[in-house]
């Protein structure tokens, strides 16, 4: 029985190659010496501040080395780092924070004004640590993470080794979390036992260690191998895509590269992969593809490539158009689509490389994966009928502090313990998977995970607005864009208010990314007598209204 920890593993990497690189962002790079030795002196602080075993710990911060640091600086001493998205709205946040029993934040200087807008609202977070991103000043509630990160010896106790271990250990149990939307737009969280977690995603890189070898392991392959590979994260840390993909590739030995600024731009990122030799990029689907196709579509030839190995794209399907256009400017890279969830990695790969390029939406299941219909079935090679994906093997606990929902996703079947978040699929007769998506309403933009439920409940607080349904409509760049179709209280025209006007007052109560893009407005959602609505309807009409075709 396997035994992993993400700070045992990461420490022996410090002890193999403590000279290598480990994280990289603009001009400044932290060897593995630099980062072991500053997540140790976190972690030292965090104790100071009278942490508990498996105490949670935000992370509220944009892609940076501190938040890979900080996480390491939780996992050595069995605190939880809890990711945070940095759109999430006041209401959001807290509601965050509070279901997660957060105790302290790390946070990116941009965010003072909003946190201290909440903090009254959050009496249970003790310690704030500042990361200076040249915006707003250290305010007198926190402390520089600097200050905590570079310190050695003021928070060093006699009964703590120079490497910081707490008085409760660590151990393969420890959580590691990941919060998720949810069905009400909510997030929750779902509980990885470490162990589970590195067995599941140990070899999905470029890397495998032996399953039952353990640390010994690890010391032979990286004394053997020596360093690993170096990745660029280009979609959020915060986000199981890029959050899994780096933990990974630190694991491995290797090196993770991220990007200074703030908002996409597929120059920087070029420039990048082309300066620090990156051999892995991650990304969320078309999203982030088309734009990088058409940067080097426009510049052919400015970019050295030949670095890259791969590109990975989690979270959004990207078309095979873009994936041919891609290997038309390296054909010595493989293009790899995997299909996983936060509650299930590992369901389906769809891999092209410069031979061919596979179809949109066509994967290969994964070990473990079933499709089984309403009656926990297996869905027949070829038979044309629709089941759901079910994952089995390492999967999570459930979800944070909500039975009713681990016990609806997290299923036994004939003696065996599934994921089965609800992707519904179609399997060909050459066994491989046409992905269809997720049953409910659930609208994929950007990567992003939106409610509709959400969204309406917001539009519907609107001076004018009797009733709203949100619908996602196919988009090119991001998959779907989110559209709102109001219904105006009688004696309202249409027109008195503006759709301008509806979308801003959804920013200003929601992250920005579940704002719609466009309004339509009817006479009538004519919901049932039961207040259902059909979501297949108006998402038709909505397309036809734009001139979309649904396929």
């Amino acid at each position: 029985m396997s035994k992993w920890n993400y700070a045992d593993v990461w420490e022996v990497v410090a002890d193999e190659l403590p000279d290598a690189p480990a994280l990289t962002q603009g001009s400044h790079t932290l060897t593995w010496r630099e980062l072991d030795h500053r997540a140790d002196n976190v972690a030292r602080w965090l104790l100071a501040a009278h942490v508990a075993h498996q105490d949670k710990v935000a992370l509220y911060v944009y892609n940076c080395s501190e938040y890979l640091e900080a996480s390491f600086a939780c996992f050595k001493i069995g605190l939880v780092p809890i990711n945070t998205n940095y759109r999430y709205a006041d209401d959001e946040l807290v509601y965050l924070w509070e279901n997660a029993d957060t105790v302290a934040v790390v946070f990116h200087g941009v965010f003072v004004e909003r946190i201290d807008g909440i903090r009254h609202r959050l009496p249970a977070i003790r310690s704030w640590l500042w990361v200076d991103d040249g915006t707003a000043s250290c305010p007198s509630w926190a402390v520089p993470y600097e200050e905590a990160a570079e310190t050695t010896g003021v928070f060093h106790e006699p009964e703590w080794p120079e490497r910081v271990r707490a008085p409760w250990g660590r151990g393969p149990d420890d959580l590691f979390m990941l919060y998720t939307g949810g069905t009400t737009g909510m997030p929750k969280g779902v509980m990885w036992r470490q162990d589970d977690l590195f067995a599941r995603v140990n070899g999905s890189g470029f890397r495998r260690y032996p399953d039952d070898g353990g640390l010994d392991g690890v010391h032979s392959e990286l004394a053997n191998s020596g360093q690993g590979m170096t990745l660029l994260p280009a979609c959020p840390l915060m986000h199981g895509t890029g959050g899994f993909t780096a933990m990974e590739c630190l694991s491995e030995g290797g090196r993770v590269v991220t990007l200074p600024s703030r908002q996409f731009d597929p120059v920087e990122l070029l420039d990048t992969v082309h300066r620090e030799k990156v051999n892995g990029l991650i990304i969320v689907g078309d999203a982030f593809a088309k734009p990088i196709l058409a940067a080097l579509d426009a510049h052919p030839g400015r970019w050295d490539l030949t670095s890259l190995v791969g590109i990975i794209s989690s979270g959004v399907m990207w078309s095979e158009e873009t994936k041919q256009g891609l290997l038309g400017h390296h054909a010595g890279m493989l293009l790899v689509d995997a299909f996983s969830s936060s509650e299930a990695i590992g369901m389906g790969t769809s891999v092209s490389s410069g031979t061919s390029a596979a179809r949109t939406a066509q994967f290969t299941l994964g070990p473990d994966v079933r499709v089984i219909d309403t009656d926990d079935r297996d869905i027949e090679s070829g038979s044309g009928r629709i089941g759901v994906l079910a994952l089995g093997g390492r999967i999570p606990l459930g979800y944070y502090k909500d039975e009713q929902k681990t016990a609806a996703t997290f299923r036994t079947i004939e003696g065996v313990r599934y994921s089965v978040p609800g992707d519904y699929a179609e399997v060909r007769e050459d066994g491989s998977i046409k992905l269809l998506g997720r049953g409910s309403v659930c609208i994929n933009t950007g990567g992003e995970k939106v409610y509709p439920e959400e969204v309406e409940e917001v539009v519907k607080t609107m001076d004018g607005v009797v009733d709203a349904v949100v619908v996602g409509i196919p988009n090119e760049r991001f998959g779907e864009e989110i559209v709102a179709v109001v219904e105006l209280r009688a004696g309202r025209a249409t027109g008195s208010v503006a759709p301008e006007t509806v979308i801003d007052h959804v920013k200003s109560k929601l992250a920005g990314y579940k704002a719609p893009r466009q309004v339509r407005f009817v006479d009538t959602i004519g919901r049932s007598p039961s207040g259902k609505v059909d979501y297949a309807r108006h998402r038709g009409e909505t397309a036809e209204w734009l001139g979309v075709d649904l396929g």
